[in-house]
This record gives C-alpha cells, structure tokens and sequence, in this order.
C-alpha cells in the first residue's frame, strides 16, 4: 500500500473510477471506507459487500494507449494458471473501460480474513510470525516456481543496462537460472499470522530466488529480520542463483530511486550489494 496522493485530480479521478466499478459489478461500499492506494494512485481498492458476502475491489488505471499488457493482465493470468494450494484471495470478476484519456479495469475478489503485515513493501520492526507461517511460504515459493509461463518478470535487456550502472561495470548480468516468481514479494503483499499472497499482476520468469531475494532486500532495515530470512531460506540465498537473485533485485530497486521510490532504503542496499560482491571475489580469489 502506499500514501494517498498528492494531486487532488488524481484522488478524485479514481474515486470515481472506484464508483463507476461498484455499479457495474453490483457491490456496495462499506460504511467504514477503508481506501488502499497503490504506486502514485495507479490503483484504488477498497472493501466491499457483494451478494454472496464481503469481498475486495480493485481499479486499475493506464494511460490510454500505455497499458503494459504483463502487469495489466497479471491478475487475470495468475487466476488462470496458479494452483489452487497458493494462498490467495480468488478473482470472482472483472470489469474494463475508458474514458478519452485512460483505461480502467476494476478486478473483484474474496476478502479473506487477515491482513497484510505491514502497510509499505518495507519494515522497521520484527514482525511476530509463527514457523508454519514461514513453512507455508517455503512450499508457496516452491509450488510457483515449478508453474509454467511465457510472462516474464523482469527483462534480461534491462538487468544489462541496469546492473553495470548501479553495481559496477564488471558485474556478470546473466542470471545462472530462471524460474517462476511471484514478482513482487514484500510486507505488504503478505499477510499473517496466516499466509496470503496478494497482487499478483508482476508474476513471471525471473532470476532464480528472485522472490526471497526481494523479500529480503525489503528487510534490510531490520537486521535481526534480514538474518532470519537468509537462514530460513539459505536453501536459495547461499547460491550463485540466490547470490545474483539478490543483485538483480538490488539494482532494481537501486534504479527505482531514481524515480524518488525507496530512499529510506538506499545506503542499506548499496551495502549488502558491496557484501555480496566482496565474498564472491574473496572465493574467486581462494579458487586460484
């Protein structure tokens, strides 16, 4: 989730977006609105009731003519294609439409009784989450990467540009193996103490360990959290796949800095970059 916007238009712009969705799919808002933002208000969600009981909606917006088709049918895909074992909330129904200058699409899903661990991709503090919390996320990351898919995450074009401009112009940019990914997993797409996956309009190809490597980079800032993570799964990050995973993921939110996004998290990435890329030089060293 992320801050209400700044530009008035833009709030108001989506929340009649978000009312023109409730009348098409026959919901109703509840009384207590409870809005949640995404990225600079490119979604709007709320609760609501539906016939057969509460459920979640969601608009999306893109500019006319810039839908990208990956993470606008994201949802849609991952309804389609993700077993049934993966905890999430399901998609009951969809609606599109536009206006002279943007694309809509209003996605509505169950509401499942629980929510997310934190309300921004990062935390500060220890979250409290019980080992079948953290044993249901290694068989939920297990069960996604075997899925089969053309869609793919991030672009191996971009991590050629990216990595030598963010970690140095030596870095090796080619990912030892790739496999299916959530592609955005972070504190405030799980939920606890039972898991739930949410937003699923990224999922792909990308990098092996690409999701514990992001999951882990958004917990940088809480040192005894970013230790637990690397041992519960040391199974993916202690491999010259999860070691890349992490560099990958780094310089991609290194590069959204650039935008604005993600300051608070800047020196912490630089430094485990620097750590990463230290150790595997240290071993090169010791091979000769």
């Amino acid at each position: 989730m992320w801050p209400q916007p700044d530009d008035p238009a833009v709030v108001q712009r989506m929340r009649h977006a978000h009312r023109q969705a409730r009348t098409a799919l026959g919901v109703t808002p509840e009384e207590n609105i409870h809005e949640a933002w995404g990225w600079r208000g490119r979604t709007l969600s709320q609760p609501v009731a539906a016939l057969d009981g509460p459920a979640w909606l969601r608009v999306a917006c893109a500019p006319t003519g810039q839908i990208v088709a990956t993470f606008w049918d994201g949802s849609l895909a991952a309804e389609r294609s993700i077993p049934n074992s993966i905890p999430r909330p399901r998609l009951q129904a969809w609606h599109d439409w536009n206006d002279e200058n943007w694309e809509y699409r209003a996605e509505l899903y169950d509401r499942v009784p629980c929510h997310p661990i934190a309300a921004s991709p990062s935390l500060e503090t220890m979250p409290d989450l019980p080992s079948l919390w953290w044993t249901a996320l290694h068989t939920a990351l297990d069960d996604i990467a075997t899925v089969p898919t053309r869609r793919v995450t991030i672009e191996q074009a971009f991590l050629n540009r990216a990595m030598p401009r963010f970690l140095g112009a030596s870095i090796d940019t080619t990912a030892p193996s790739w496999s299916t990914a959530h592609g955005d997993l972070h504190w405030a797409n799980l939920c606890g103490p039972t898991l739930n996956m949410f937003d699923w309009e990224g999922w792909g190809l990308a990098p092996t360990g690409y999701d514990v490597a992001m999951l882990h980079s958004y917990s940088l800032l809480v040192p005894a959290l970013a230790a637990c993570i690397r041992t519960e799964f040391a199974d993916v990050l202690d491999t010259a796949a999860g070691r890349h995973a992490e560099l990958v993921v780094i310089t991609e939110l290194l590069h959204s800095t650039t935008r604005g996004d993600n300051l608070h998290l800047a020196d912490a990435l630089r430094h485990r970059a620097s750590e990463i890329m230290s150790r595997a030089r240290a071993q090169i060293r010791c091979g000769d």
